[in-house]
């Protein structure tokens, strides 16, 4: 029986989603902060096997599967999720400033298409006071750190260039010492601002090269908007290759609830919800993506962190055989549960071993390499 499809998730699912999810969060602090609660998670949760284990970007993962931004956006439950078998897990997006987010409800369910709706708008407490909270935390699998530009509110006057750029460089410098990587949030669907920003060409080189006097020692991921045109995708690594420090790519929500998602929820039940899909619907696009970029860009350098819709090792594996070498999970974790990441690397390991492969290295544009 799976305790949290059975007994827990229709607890939480009695809630409105984002009580559900604060919940949960508290949850997680409170029960990581109890003498032994980690390690009887651990024991639980926990799976190894060296098949799965990999070195990205300078980086060692016992396994692929990442929890993504968003879930635990100011840190305070990585103790706990140290302890659900992921291989990684990546907090925020996190602002210079505090910031409220957007006005509530901002996060709703869709469970007929296994997905929610967010447009939560970056609420965080702000760089300085989540780098001290990760000061006090020891980091046992690698951590990412999101960083976006502070969420001002939709009634806000326009940021000059200076100012986004400024708020970035802030936020870098609190927290790099305390991170893995960094995760530059370029293209946030739900806060006005950056995202339209960094659409303009040479506005990626620009704060990159802000960046550098910083002296960053952690590899730089940019989280950037999911659109598969080539012409895109070739200006973003333009304006990346002459900074070594870049060592990889995401790719994000699309903004509002296009009609490619093709959502078999009734539109009367999602038109006046606020914000973007996340889950199932947007896997077609989020693997478009991936297939382009791993195909223009140089393997010898970047990598990709595939997410999107991911709830089972078959969603994982596709995504490595298009070009990921990593993956991250969000919205799983809510119609799933923790136990999730251990079935998905379970699945993994049967997948490799029935293509033949050793280590999941090989998998990696599997799929790609087979059209070619």
């Amino acid at each position: 029986m799976n305790l949290y499809r059975s007994i827990l998730r229709p607890l939480l699912f009695h809630w409105d989603a984002e009580t559900a999810h604060h919940a949960t969060i508290a949850a997680c602090r409170i029960a990581g902060a109890i003498p032994l609660a980690p390690q009887l998670m651990r024991a639980w949760y926990d799976f190894a096997a060296s098949p799965l284990e990999s070195n990205v970007a300078g980086l060692t993962f016992p396994n692929p599967v990442g929890l993504a931004a968003g879930w635990d956006k100011n840190g305070h439950a990585l103790r706990l999720l140290d302890s659900w078998g992921f291989g990684f897990a990546e907090i925020g997006s996190i602002s210079a400033a505090a910031s409220l987010g957007n006005r509530r409800p901002r996060l709703f369910r869709l469970p007929q298409d296994r997905a929610i709706v967010v447009n939560y708008g970056l609420p965080n407490d702000g760089a300085e006071v989540i780098a001290q909270r990760l000061a006090k935390h020891r980091i046992r699998r690698p951590l990412g750190v999101n960083l976006v530009k502070t969420n001002q509110g939709p009634d806000a006057a326009a940021s000059s260039a200076e100012r986004i750029v400024d708020d970035y460089v802030c936020s870098a410098q609190a927290v790099h010492r305390h991170a893995s990587y960094l995760t530059l949030n370029l293209s946030c669907p739900n806060a006005a601002g950056g995202k339209d920003f960094f659409a303009q060409p040479g506005s990626i080189r620009q704060l990159l090269t802000a960046l550098l006097p910083l002296e960053i020692a952690c590899p730089l991921f940019l989280k950037v908007a999911p659109n598969p045109d080539p012409a895109e995708i070739e200006r973003l690594l333009e304006e990346c290759e002459p900074f070594a420090a870049v060592r990889g790519f995401l790719f994000n929500l699309p903004v509002g609830k296009a009609a490619s998602l093709a959502l078999t929820t009734p539109r009367q039940v999602w038109e006046k919800m606020p914000g973007a899909v996340a889950g199932q619907p947007v896997a077609a696009l989020s693997n478009r993506c991936i297939a382009e970029m791993y195909q223009r860009m140089p393997r010898d350098r970047y990598v990709i962190i595939g997410g999107g819709g991911v709830f089972s090792a078959a969603d994982a594996y596709e995504k490595m055989g298009l070009g990921a070498s990593l993956i991250q999970i969000y919205t799983a974790l809510v119609y799933e549960g923790p136990g999730v990441v251990g079935r998905i690397n379970r699945g993994l390991l049967q997948l490799l071993a029935a293509d033949g492969f050793s280590h999941v290295g090989q998998a990696v544009g599997s799929g790609c390499r087979a059209t070619l």
